[in-house]
């Protein structure tokens, strides 16, 4: 009898002990799991303070680098994960790229970096410096912030050929969950992080097929006809390709709700923006988030800490740059 008692607590102890390993393994973090929030609390305790200094003062001197900073933040983590390979200058790099070309800011990333090497030879990365930036930016514009985790470290490659997986400007809604999807974000991020685009313009060069007839087809219907006649005067259909304009009309440099306020008015400037209201796949999500009792903010933030960890690297892979714009 005793030993069929002994046997039985045995049995019991084996099976807590698999469901406990099994429950530590479901337990563990996906990929980016390296990074933590405060990761540089001891070694550079004012990394986020330098951080957002810089950005502040590129801000006040020029308002358009928040959206830029977001801009160039989503486009490094689409490419090879979030390693700052964005921000590497040179021949055939991520920033030659036809989508890049605009991108705005880079010299509020390079202050931030020679400020922190002054603090912190060579411990904060270029990454993180990104990430934290384009937190600050959103702040900047009125928008929530959140703590974001750090500790990514910094790519050594970084080839315009890697830009492919890009959101375009004229993605249907099912490409564009192609490739958000491969990246392990949901639907639902895609519609939140699209959000983005509250704060920031577009060249005429990137929507002008939506508001002339020509002979790759004719001018888009679905766009509202008083906005399709704004558009015309701001971007002539022979005019200059490079004029900017609010994705946002009406609060383009706020980081509000009133961007899903204007696709349920079709006045998305963006093919891609304005078939996140036509397409049933995605419809009912801007209404939620147009809402009253909008949560928009929380999942943006929720959702930029999820993108913000696509790919990262960390420990011994990678490197910290001592200055973002090459290699070591």
């Amino acid at each position: 009898m005793n030993f069929i008692r002994s046997l039985c607590v045995f049995i019991t102890f084996l099976t807590c002990l698999v469901i406990s390993i099994h429950g530590q393994a479901a337990a563990r973090p996906g990929p980016g799991s390296g990074t933590r929030i405060g990761f540089y609390s001891t070694t550079c305790p004012n990394a986020e303070t330098i951080v957002r200094n810089a950005v502040t003062a590129g801000f006040s001197s020029n308002p358009r680098i928040a959206p830029g900073i977001l801009r160039m933040h989503f486009h490094d983590c689409f490419v090879q994960g979030c390693d700052g390979s964005i921000l590497i200058t040179g021949t055939n790099t991520e920033r030659t790229a036809v989508p890049n070309l605009n991108l705005r800011g880079f010299e509020v990333i390079d202050n931030a970096k020679t400020q922190l090497e002054a603090a912190c030879p060579g411990v904060v990365s270029c990454a993180d410096i990104l990430a934290l930036a384009a937190r600050d930016s959103v702040v900047l514009t009125r928008g929530t912030s959140w703590p974001v985790p750090t500790g990514r470290r910094d790519g050594r490659v970084s080839l315009a050929s890697n830009t492919n997986n890009l959101p375009g400007p004229g993605d249907s809604v099912a490409v564009q969950q192609q490739k958000f999807s491969a990246l392990g974000l949901s639907t639902r991020e895609l519609v939140v992080l699209a959000g983005g685009h509250t704060i920031g313009t577009a060249g005429c060069a990137t929507f002008r097929n939506r508001l002339f007839n020509s002979t790759t087809g004719p001018a888009d219907p679905t766009i509202d006809p008083t906005f399709s006649a704004q558009l015309r005067t701001q971007c002539p259909q022979n005019g200059d390709a490079s004029v900017r304009v609010d994705l946002d009309t009406g609060s383009g440099t706020t980081f509000d709700i009133s961007y899903f306020n204007n696709l349920s008015r079709n006045r998305g400037v963006l093919q891609s923006d304005q078939v996140l209201w036509t397409d049933p796949a995605t419809r009912p999500i801007v209404q939620q988030l147009m809402s009253p009792r909008s949560t928009f903010n929380v999942e943006f933030a929720r959702a930029m800490v999820r993108m913000s960890n696509i790919g990262v690297l960390t420990g011994a892979s990678g490197e910290i740059r001592r200055v973002c714009s090459a290699v070591n």
